[in-house]
């Protein structure tokens, strides 16, 4: 599978061969919507916090005997069926993280990429090194791209161009090692360096 090679202002110089090991694999949907889940669910907070009757502050005194004023019996005005009282089964810390194996984050990866690619999302450019770290100097290049999310997979990140990229809403960049299934499919293009794209190729290779 061959793919547009780039450069900084957004022509178009050559093709790129990609590894078939990486993006030429049929994706399988119901495989990726599980591991899109595993990722969604790391990503919730899980903070919400409610207090039981045991944690609001109050409520020490016995309303009134517990016989002889034909009133139900109370032995705090703390409960949960009183106003200002604790919550029953409310809400508590807790982690929503799920568990999946390593070996399942990597083919989903892969089975991500492919899909990318099969879309025409993917691309190469020869690299990010730019002479000045400002935002003018992309603007040929995000004229070019186009797209609603962008990110950029290097392996190594210039300093002049997260300098330059950082007032573009659209442009993101991570690392090659660091490159995850969510973040291929959330984003609209992936343009990978070419040191990028050898590096996330060895690591499949060594993990297989």
């Amino acid at each position: 599978m061959e793919t547009k090679l780039l450069n900084l202002k957004g022509q178009e110089v050559g093709k790129v061969n990609l590894p078939e090991n990486l993006f030429s694999v049929k994706p399988d949907p119901y495989f990726l919507h599980e591991v899109m889940n595993h990722y969604l669910a790391a990503k919730h907070r899980g903070t919400a916090c409610t207090k039981t009757r045991a944690e609001v502050s109050g409520g020490g005194k016995k309303p009134w005997k517990q016989k002889g004023t034909g009133r139900a019996r109370a032995g705090s005005t703390r409960s949960p069926i009183w106003r200002k009282g604790g919550v029953a089964f409310g809400p508590k810390p807790r982690s929503f993280r799920q568990y999946l194996p390593h070996q399942k984050l990597r083919q989903a990866l892969i089975e991500a990429l492919s899909a990318r690619a099969a879309d025409g999302a993917v691309l190469v450019i020869e690299n990010l090194g730019l002479e000045a770290p400002k935002t003018k100097s992309l603007n040929d290049l995000r004229k070019c791209l186009s797209a609603k999310t962008v990110l950029f997979i290097t392996d190594k990140m210039d300093k002049n161009f997260k300098v330059a990229s950082r007032n573009i809403a659209d442009f993101g960049w991570c690392l090659a090692q660091n490159l995850n299934a969510y973040e291929a499919m959330r984003n609209t293009k992936l343009v990978f360096t070419a040191a990028g794209l050898k590096v996330l190729t060895d690591s499949v290779k060594e993990v297989k």
